[in-house]
């Protein structure tokens, strides 16, 4: 079983690069949820066609929020560096252009994201160049099994059928699932007695559904058949609250789709049963040094605070 995260909350007045030293001082320890059925991990839904959602141009909505940046990295831990020459000297990494804002390509006809500035940082960790290819993302773990690139980062998610082929490095990003209200809503916790007396619209059919009939069972639950009719449902006060994919909802929330409606109710819920292990680096299955590698790098930028800024650069509305 994977360690819980614990979390940075950053008030927005004060997210600057500037602050990186002593930012991690600031961690929260939160003991992530107890499940007692399980549901199938499902891999995050990729985006629809047309790029990331357009943002509000308001720099009020996002400066009332405070950020809550994850930690997956038990600090207390220390990683042996990897021996440089035991490490490829170019590091080819593989990911697709359609999964913004993590991997996509942006105005300039170029590859960009939040998991593009990660897989630079892990290659400055361990002094490689990094070089970048793109694949279907069906194709990604084919493309590292084959040996045309080291490793994949795009927003996969360790589950029995690809771990046939490749091995994982800790988790670098989880997926934790979060209730949404319209501003005016007054509930501030989203506990199973707060939620009862409650209209809660789901997308049926998914994992997120199945948590809410198994923790949530005494609130009115309402099956959308896709994410936008639920959101539009919420927008027109059909129902009081959404519950989602966090990643999603914080980049609707951001959007001006969202017609700045609406806000984060209570806070997330990670449970990995229902909602998987979070995102990881992926590498050739038994290339243990590398795998290695990454998990040393990755904590070293969560220790630098490189983390946290790529973090909150890319996530201005936080997801926890």
């Amino acid at each position: 079983m994977l360690p819980p995260a614990s979390f940075l909350s950053i008030p927005a007045a004060r997210r600057t690069p500037s602050r990186r030293a002593g930012l991690n001082a600031l961690v929260l320890a939160v003991v992530a949820l107890t499940a007692t059925a399980a549901v199938a991990q499902q891999q995050p839904a990729r985006p629809a066609q047309g790029g990331p959602p357009p943002l509000v141009e308001r720099a009020d909505k996002i400066a009332i929020t405070p950020v809550v940046v994850p930690n997956f990295w038990n600090v207390e831990r220390r990683l042996e560096r990897p021996d440089a020459a035991k490490l490829p000297k170019e590091l080819r990494f593989v990911t697709t252009d359609d999964y913004p804002p993590f991997n996509f390509i942006n105005s300039t006809g170029a590859l960009s994201g939040f998991n593009i500035d990660l897989a630079r940082a892990i290659c400055a960790e361990l002094s490689v160049t990094c070089s970048f290819q793109t694949a279907a993302f069906a194709d990604v773990a084919d493309v590292v099994d084959q040996g045309r690139a080291e490793a994949a980062i795009a927003g996969l998610v360790a589950t029995p059928a690809s771990r046939a082929t490749l091995d994982f490095s800790e988790r670098y990003l989880g997926t934790p699932a979060r209730f949404v209200g319209r501003k005016q809503e007054t509930l501030a916790k989203a506990t199973p007695e707060e939620v009862a007396s409650k209209k809660v619209a789901v997308v049926s059919r998914t994992a997120h559904e199945a948590y809410l009939r198994s923790f949530f069972n005494e609130a009115a639950i309402r099956p959308y058949p896709d994410l936008k009719a639920a959101q539009e449902a919420l927008k027109a006060g059909q129902v009081d609250l959404l519950f989602g994919d966090g990643i999603t909802l914080a980049l609707w929330l951001n959007g001006t789709d969202s017609a700045a409606c609406c806000r984060f109710v209570g806070g997330p819920f990670t449970e990995s049963r229902f909602f998987g292990d979070g995102f990881s680096v992926a590498v050739k299955e038994g290339n243990d040094t590398l795998r290695h590698a990454m998990d040393f790098a990755l904590q070293r930028i969560w220790e630098k605070g490189v983390y946290t800024d790529l973090y909150l650069r890319w996530f201005p509305v936080g997801f926890y």
